[in-house]
């Protein structure tokens, strides 16, 4: 889609995808996808305890995991971009504060 915009074809391999998103002022997707789990944990854990969402977001599969590399769970995604924004449990309870740490870029 960059390319298209751009209006750079494959066989060209002129510009760097980096150097495009720049061009056009976006954001890394990962980036992006990053920032939204961090946004929908933090309203899900500033729900009530009695919320079914929140319940949803503490339940616990009772089943075994694949042989082969296993999936990451949602939850195990959310921790480690916590780590990543140095964010905790604490600071997602706090919208403001919330809201900041995940927009810094």
């Amino acid at each position: 889609m960059v390319r298209w915009l751009c209006d750079v074809r494959v066989k060209d391999k002129v510009v760097p995808s980096i150097v495009k998103r720049e061009r056009l002022g976006i954001d890394d997707i990962i980036l992006v996808l990053q920032q939204n789990r961090l946004r929908w944990y933090g309203h899900v854990l500033r729900k009530e305890d009695t919320d079914s969402v929140k319940k949803c977001m503490e339940y616990e599969a009772e089943r075994s995991r694949p042989r082969d590399r296993p999936k990451r769970s949602w939850t195990e995604v959310v921790q480690k971009d916590c780590q990543a924004r140095k964010l905790n449990r604490k600071d997602a309870m706090d919208h403001i504060r919330c809201k900041k740490l995940i927009n810094v870029e």
